[in-house]
C-alpha cells in the first residue's frame, strides 16, 4: 500500500500487482523497437558518424524502458470501499477519480495478450454521465478483478432493488 497523496481521501492505496511493470516494459519495448529500427536507417542514409544515432536511441530507449514503466506503476493506486472505488493515476497530470457504485451502469474485465500471460487484467467501470464516463484499472491479478467486479456487481443490484 501506499500513503495517500496530500489533500486526498484519508484512505490508503493499494498497488497494483508488480507484474504489471513487466506488462509495462514489455509494451515499451515493442513501441520502441520501431524506433531504434528507424534511428538504424537513418544512421545508414544520413552522413553521421558511425553509431552515434543508433546508440543515443538505444540509451534513450533502455532509460524509457527501466524508468518510466516503474514510475507509471507507482504513480497508480486504488481503493475499494464497500460502496465506492478510488483510484489515482497520473505522473505529470495526477488523477483522483471516486466511483460511486450507485453510478456504475456496466462493468469490464479485460485481458490483453500481455496481461493474460502475466494473468492479469484491467478493470473498467461504465458509469452514468458524459465527463469521465468510464473508469479503467489495469494491472489487478485476473482473480482479483473478477472478485471486485463480482462485488460492485452485487452491490449494484442490492441499491437498484
Amino acid at each position: 500500500m501506499t500513503e495517500p497523496p496530500e489533500g486526498s481521501d484519508a484512505e490508503p492505496l493499494h498497488q497494483l500487482h508488480h507484474a504489471y511493470v513487466k506488462v509495462l516494459r514489455i509494451s515499451g519495448a515493442l513501441l520502441a523497437a520501431p524506433l531504434v529500427a528507424a534511428a538504424a536507417a537513418l544512421e545508414m542514409a544520413l552522413p553521421t558518424p558511425p553509431g552515434l544515432l543508433l546508440s543515443v536511441a538505444v540509451v534513450v530507449a533502455a532509460l524509457l524502458l527501466l524508468r518510466v514503466p516503474f514510475r507509471r506503476y507507482n504513480a497508480r493506486g486504488y481503493h475499494f470501499s464497500e460502496d465506492r472505488l478510488r483510484v489515482v493515476s497520473g505522473l505529470l497530470f495526477r488523477s483522483d477519480t471516486v466511483v460511486p457504485f450507485g453510478r456504475v451502469q456496466h462493468i469490464d474485465v479485460a485481458q490483453g495478450p500481455l496481461e493474460r500471460a502475466y494473468g492479469l487484467a484491467t478493470l473498467t467501470l461504465h458509469t452514468a454521465g458524459t465527463h469521465n464516463a468510464s473508469v479503467s484499472l489495469p494491472g489487478l491479478l485476473h482473480a482479483d478483478a473478477l472478485a471486485m467486479r463480482e462485488r460492485i456487481r452485487a452491490r449494484v443490484k442490492r441499491d437498484t432493488m
